[in-house]
């Protein structure tokens, strides 16, 4: 076969051939090693098309056992909530079982080595009804999150995962509008909370105004949580940069220094 044959059956037709048969990838590894080194250009494109499938190809392999709830035992099951059924109370409300799939499937796909994942719940922008917003998220996610961080202490797994919830910014505690339910968006002071990982746990680091308008003790500025999150990962924020129009860029700017109180 023809070093140009081979390139090109190995980036337009392994796919199907992986999922025959998973050795072939090796093989082609193997034999562009050998053919393909005098070219490094031609190299390290294939080299990395194939990367991309073999990747691919792990994550078929094995996405179906770690998205498989019905291996857990009921009570776990019931502590995060999954076979409730939706209240009836309000239109919108949802329950806690979606929610809490996900953060079971979190808990296993921790289990199985994926270094982050990101467990999203929409709905709280609550320009109207601002009472009603959080009574119904609330049921969908307290439930789910208490099981989620009880799960990986229980398992051993808390001490090495940093659990982060949180939004983008808080609620007004003034009404919108003169007649209005609902609240503006509130970037000045608002709340998010972590556990495991290395911070400390039950305490509270900071403090709003009366109104919790903004926060006045203890601020604690978007950069210097980043800072303080890459110190929990063992990433030092300062080191850590990359080249951007002709300067080390850090991920924090020159900004950000790692708050040691939230640290345990």
């Amino acid at each position: 076969m023809a070093r140009d044959s081979l390139a090109r059956w190995a980036t337009a037709g392994s796919m199907w051939t992986v999922w025959k048969a998973p050795a072939t990838l090796s093989w082609i590894s193997r034999a562009l090693a050998g053919g393909l080194a005098g070219n490094s250009a031609s190299c390290s494109t294939v080299a990395a098309r194939i990367a991309s499938y073999e990747l691919a190809f792990n994550l078929q392999a094995t996405a179906p056992e770690s998205l498989d709830l019905s291996q857990e035992d009921q009570r776990t099951l019931d502590s995060y909530g999954i076979n409730e059924p939706k209240p009836n109370w309000h239109a919108l409300a949802q329950g806690p079982a979606t929610f809490g799939k996900q953060c079971l499937t979190a808990r296993r796909l921790v289990e199985r080595g994926v270094r982050f994942i990101n467990i999203y719940h929409e709905g709280w922008d609550a320009h109207g009804d601002v009472a009603g917003n959080v009574k119904n998220n609330c049921a969908v996610t307290d439930r789910a999150s208490a099981a989620l961080i009880k799960d990986l202490k229980q398992r051993g797994l808390l001490d090495d995962t940093l659990v982060i919830w949180g939004g983008e910014f808080g609620r007004q505690p003034t009404a919108e509008y003169e007649k209005g339910t609902g609240r503006d968006h509130n970037s000045y002071g608002f709340t998010m909370w972590m556990a495991g990982g290395g911070v400390k746990g039950g305490f509270s680091y900071g403090r709003t105004d009366e109104h919790g308008y903004e926060a006045i003790e203890n601020k604690l500025h978007v950069h210097d949580w980043h800072a303080t999150v890459l110190h929990l990962l063992g990433l030092d924020p300062e080191r850590l940069t990359y080249r951007y129009a002709g300067r080390e860029m850090r991920l924090t700017d020159v900004k950000g220094n790692v708050v040691k109180g939230v640290i345990g």
